[in-house]
């Protein structure tokens, strides 16, 4: 009898994971071809970050440490940026405006910085003003430490809540086993701060004498797509997976998202990294990507220019090459579709402040979605 309650307790656990992987086995359509494109900003390499100013022009990052301000076809490139740690993952990543630029000229941005007195370097926030084509008025925000000679996983994007709170993201800065789980370490955290870089009252580790008191959430491997929900004024958050369980995530105060503890996937090598993907305590992602497609940059679409698309959620994919629509129905993901199917290695899409869809593609540049 003991025997035969186990077997039935294994036969029940294997169909309840086959019911929670199918929950996410969603197929993907095929690319829709309702409209065509137009490269708005030619010749980039890595074009990781993009705002535009009041005036239409935009300034747009290059990873290798270049920010590139683009107006009336000309690109020129801003004067006194910061120096970058240019390696792999590294370099000039996400830029951002204040809520209230027009006010008073604030630009964030962020970068794999080398400041510290150890080797390599670690994901940096600032802001600073643009006057007369150079970044003024620099002031650093925050810094992760220590540095590392590591390559990978510096994060990075920037967003503004609705409170006007800014939060940014550093990815584990590849040591999934001593940063992620760890308050009290930077890295694999979502991190929440004042504009002025001051540390929110509120911020769910603030009495916590140890712990890096800018955490707003923990548990993250590499978020590379950050974005406000338009109607709930929620942060959403993707990250890479290793090899399989990219995901996304609803950011939630002092909320754990399980990384490496719980995962849908595994080493790049095909070993396994743990046997376990729910744990109670640790946040599920509201989905999660089997075969990972590598998500980078994303953006909900508002606009009314295109009807089939508003309300769900773009997300680039460097893996595979295009642009994915992941259709919503409130916070479920009830179906996917491939945009610009073969466009290039995705890095970030946003919608403009025309109403139109702008993705940064490697090695091509900006391109502008423009429906039929």
């Amino acid at each position: 009898m003991k025997h035969f309650l186990l077997f039935k307790t294994v036969i029940l656990s294997a169909l309840l994971s086959c019911a929670q992987e199918k929950k996410n086995d969603i197929p993907i359509d095929s690319d829709p071809k309702n409209y065509t494109t137009e490269v708005v900003v030619p010749d980039l390499q890595i074009p990781w970050g993009m705002v535009w100013l009041p005036d239409g022009s935009m300034l747009i990052t290059e990873k290798k440490g270049e920010l590139i301000h683009y107006k009336d076809g000309v690109k020129t490139n801003v004067e006194n940026v910061p120096a970058v740690y240019n390696r792999n993952q590294g370099g000039l990543l996400d830029i951002e405006l204040h809520p209230k630029y027009s006010e008073n000229g604030w630009l964030y941005i962020t970068y794999s910085s080398k400041e510290g007195s150890e080797k390599g370097g670690h994901t940096a926030l600032i802001r600073a003003q643009l006057k007369n084509n150079q970044l003024t008025s620099i002031e650093p925000l925050y810094k992760g430490s220590p540095n590392t000679t590591r390559g990978h996983h510096f994060g990075s994007r920037i967003e503004f809540d609705n409170d006007g709170y800014v939060y940014f993201s550093i990815g584990d800065r590849g040591n999934r086993d001593g940063n992620p789980q760890d308050i009290t370490k930077d890295g694999g955290k979502i991190y929440r701060l004042q504009d002025d870089g001051s540390i929110p009252k509120d911020n769910p580790f603030i009495n916590d004498t140890s712990s890096k008191k800018a955490i707003f959430s923990y548990g993250h491997r590499n978020p590379q797509g950050m974005a406000i929900h338009p109607s709930t004024g929620k942060i959403w958050v993707h990250e890479h997976g290793p090899r399989g369980g990219d995901e996304i995530n609803i950011i939630k105060k002092g909320i754990n998202y399980g990384w490496p503890v719980i995962t849908y996937g595994i080493n790049y090598s095909g070993s396994s990294i743990t046997d376990m993907t729910h744990k109670e305590g640790m946040e599920q992602p509201i989905y999660y990507w089997v075969p990972s497609i590598a998500p980078s940059g994303m953006d909900f679409v508002t606009s009314d220019k295109y009807p089939d698309w508003k309300n769900d959620l773009l997300v680039g994919s460097l893996k595979f090459q295009y642009l994915e629509l992941v259709e919503l129905d409130n916070n479920k993901v009830i179906g996917r579709k491939k945009i610009v199917d073969g466009i290039g290695r995705v890095r970030n899409v946003r919608q403009g402040p025309d109403g139109y869809i702008y993705v940064a593609v490697e090695n091509k540049g900006i391109i502008k979605i423009i429906p039929n």
